[in-house]
């Protein structure tokens, strides 16, 4: 158990890398734009399938609303990594910032059952938007601060970040949606995407290395192969993808196990969150000094099978308060996983390929949540709630042996290719 005065001098040591890192003026710039971003997609989380069901009265209506989110990532994620490659990452981002404005402010015509229509294509517009300027966040941001310890620190950075929005904006668009309304929540939306434009665009020009003429040729299949042939690439992406596909459907039984197994009211399912909220403040928090405890493969192993062990904590829970510590549990090594694969893969990959696997890590992303989506309630038709809840949880546990197979342990194979 860590002594009260190594915790401090862990905590100390990271926040200084990530107060440092913000000295490098084009990551600042480009973290401001995410965090505000950000915000306003957060907000919406809550707001638009409140919507769709307000206008319609249809489960079935507001479950499309959700299944259009990671439609694009599948279908053109790949094809649109590729020709970020060949773009300016930073003009990429924030032309994707004021498509994303464009679709958020259709929704503003959606007012009536006869209408819902428009927020599909409006929520499959944003996205498809999302599809270009992750991809290209992901790829710009080793191209900014490098691949040393200041990669590390960017991606902890952001993380804890993403996950201070994620704790406050949600229950924040909740509560706009229940005064203001919608249209408000909304006009915030579209005004965060334009101040993301904004300062993103103030961004040096930069833009990932030129392909070799072999790469551009093949595009986005010349991705999938290089993909396939690396070890370590490979073995990132199935590990978590079954890590995250079981997630995905512990996360789709959330309130069905806060309502049937915690005997709880609905709204409890926000403590849960605002529980794994705070984990992942504290894992983002100490990321980058464990990854200097494990190699990358064990922290990886580590982490995975921690957080399988916290899932059963949680499924098992007998009440809400010991739910809620369970979901803190699963946050810290989640959030350590999460940003260590990110680091790795950022740091492997070839500079003139980072868009493109940047894409199939975030089309595998949304392919396990979609899998874990439809697996869930398939499960439960089979059993019941407590046994598919058990079966999430240990199918997780399956992520640890694969990745300890498929990832080499040698620091080698951790050196970015050139070619």
């Amino acid at each position: 158990m860590l002594t009260k005065h190594y915790c401090q001098s862990v905590f100390s040591g990271d926040t200084f890398r990530q107060v440092r890192i913000l000295r490098n003026h084009d990551f600042r710039l480009l973290w401001t734009s995410n965090a505000i971003s950000g915000i306003g997609s957060w907000l919406l989380v809550v707001a638009i399938p409140v919507q769709v069901f307000a206008l319609t009265g249809s489960a079935a209506a507001t479950g499309l609303t959700l299944a259009l989110e990671s439609l694009p990532a599948l279908v053109i994620g790949p094809w649109a990594g590729a020709l970020l490659d060949r773009w300016n990452l930073s003009r990429a981002m924030w032309l994707a910032d004021l498509a994303g404005a464009m679709a958020v402010a259709s929704i503003l015509f959606a007012d009536s059952a006869d209408r819902v229509w428009i927020i599909y294509v409006a929520v499959l517009a944003e996205n498809v938007a999302t599809t270009v300027f992750r991809p290209a966040a992901r790829a710009l941001t080793p191209t900014v601060v490098g691949t040393g310890e200041d990669l590390a620190a960017a991606n902890s950075l952001t993380a804890f970040s993403g996950s201070v929005i994620r704790l406050v904006a949600p229950p924040l668009g909740a509560v706009l949606l229940a005064g203001p309304g919608i249209r408000f929540v909304l006009a915030v939306d579209i005004i965060s995407y334009l101040l993301s434009a904004a300062i993103i665009a103030a961004v040096s020009r930069r833009r990932a290395p030129r392909p070799t003429e072999q790469q551009e040729a093949r595009g986005a299949l010349h991705g999938l192969k290089y993909l396939r042939r690396s070890k370590i690439l490979r073995g990132i992406l199935v590990g978590n993808g079954i890590f995250l596909t079981a997630n995905a459907g512990i996360t789709a039984l959330l309130v069905p196990l806060t309502v049937e197994r915690l005997h709880a009211p609905g709204y409890g399912i926000g403590y849960l969150i605002s529980g794994l909220g705070a984990g992942f403040l504290l894992g983002a928090a100490i990321s980058t000094k464990a990854q200097t405890w494990l190699s990358v493969r064990n922290l990886l192993v580590a982490t995975q099978i921690a957080t399988a062990a916290a899932y059963v904590a949680l499924v098992n829970a007998p009440d809400l308060s010991w739910a809620v510590v369970a979901g803190t549990l699963i946050g810290i090594p989640g959030s350590v996983l999460l940003i260590t694969a990110e680091t790795t893969v950022q740091r492997v990959t070839p500079t003139g390929m980072l868009a493109r696997i940047g894409a199939l890590f975030y089309a595998m992303d949304s392919l396990s949540v979609i899998l874990g989506a439809l697996i869930a309630p398939a499960l439960i038709k089979l059993t019941d709630l407590p046994a598919t809840l058990n079966l999430l949880a240990v199918s997780a546990l399956l992520a640890a042996p694969v990745t300890l197979l498929a990832v080499p342990a040698h620091p080698a194979a951790l050196t970015r290719a050139t070619r």
